[in-house]
């Protein structure tokens, strides 16, 4: 039974990675017709009504009380926060090397679970990080060729650091069916997109080139819906910083889309680059970890 579960988790972790894989990609499209904030705004809006429809449809319960302000916070974090510095950061930068400084995500959720005092730091998990981002860093080694604005590039940090910080937010938080956590998270942070698109000035119209729609499309169905589901699947059954190194994986899948659909430089980095990431990832989401020690009983008096 228990090898079952950690088969499930480990495939809906390798399906999170593919699907996420595209994210950067489509956002990078959308920004080409759609100003940044209302882009992420009409992603999700469009994402939590489909998740409220399936909520409807299964008669998931409602959250109240501390539930319902935890997916609240964890939406602001996990959609509104990072999301609106990602699509900022994206207008200037590639794909690669977005999901280069994402890449960070294992090593940031780690510090931050320590310091919340929710996990003991291992040491595996810090160096497999480091392998990780190495081999993120070598595969994207074209994307750090030319300027890359300052602006951006702190923008791309902030958002690693709130997706860090609502992952272990997660373990923290009352325990909520997958699907609802994300519906009204994405709501919440829908809403903050919103009023972030209209204080920003943005034109609100919808999309008028093919391309465009079908990144929506991919955006709101696979690249939010399906993706985020499943990564709160894993999130609930793994450590936080654990369930994390989908981030590292992720960067593989982006750089070969971005280079099929965006012309990114694609180069032999990246046979190089992939097997430290996937060495990475065994020693700090996969390898398995020793049983801890009972403590000897104590003796009779």
């Amino acid at each position: 039974m228990q090898r079952a579960a950690d088969r499930a988790t480990l495939a809906a972790f390798l399906a999170t990675a593919l699907l996420a894989g595209g994210n950067a990609v489509g956002v990078r499209f959308s920004n080409r017709e759609l100003d940044p904030l209302w882009g992420a705004a009409l992603r999700f809006g469009a994402a939590s009504l489909l998740l409220l429809a399936v909520m409807a449809v299964r008669r998931l319960e409602f959250p109240r009380g501390r539930a319902l302000a935890g997916a609240v916070l964890f939406g602001v974090l996990n959609f509104g926060v990072t999301f609106a510095l990602a699509y900022y950061a994206l207008v200037r930068i590639h794909a690669g090397l977005g999901q280069t400084v994402l890449s960070l995500v294992p090593l940031a959720t780690l510090l931050l679970a320590v310091a919340q005092r929710l996990e003991r730091f291992r040491l595996m998990a810090a160096v497999g990080t480091v392998f990780a981002a190495a081999g993120v860093a070598v595969i994207s080694r074209a994307s750090f060729e030319g300027d890359v604005p300052l602006p951006s590039f702190l923008a791309l940090v902030g958002s690693m650091l709130a997706f860090a910080q609502a992952t272990v937010s997660v373990r923290r938080l009352p325990k909520v069916h997958a699907v609802t956590m994300n519906a009204v998270g994405m709501t919440a942070a829908a809403v903050l997109l919103f009023a972030g698109s209209l204080a920003a000035g943005d034109t609100w119209r919808l999309p008028d080139r093919a391309a465009t729609w079908w990144a929506l499309a991919y955006l709101v169905v696979g690249g939010s819906v399906l993706t985020f589901v499943l990564y709160l699947f894993v999130v609930h059954r793994w450590d936080a910083s654990r369930a994390s190194y989908v981030f590292v994986v992720i960067p593989v899948v982006a750089i070969v889309l971005s280079a099929w659909l965006d012309d990114e430089p694609l180069t032999s980095w990246l046979l190089i680059g992939t097997p430290l990431i996937l060495v990475g990832v065994y020693l700090g989401a996969l390898r398995k970890r020793p049983a801890p020690s009972l403590p000897r009983p104590a003796p009779r008096p």
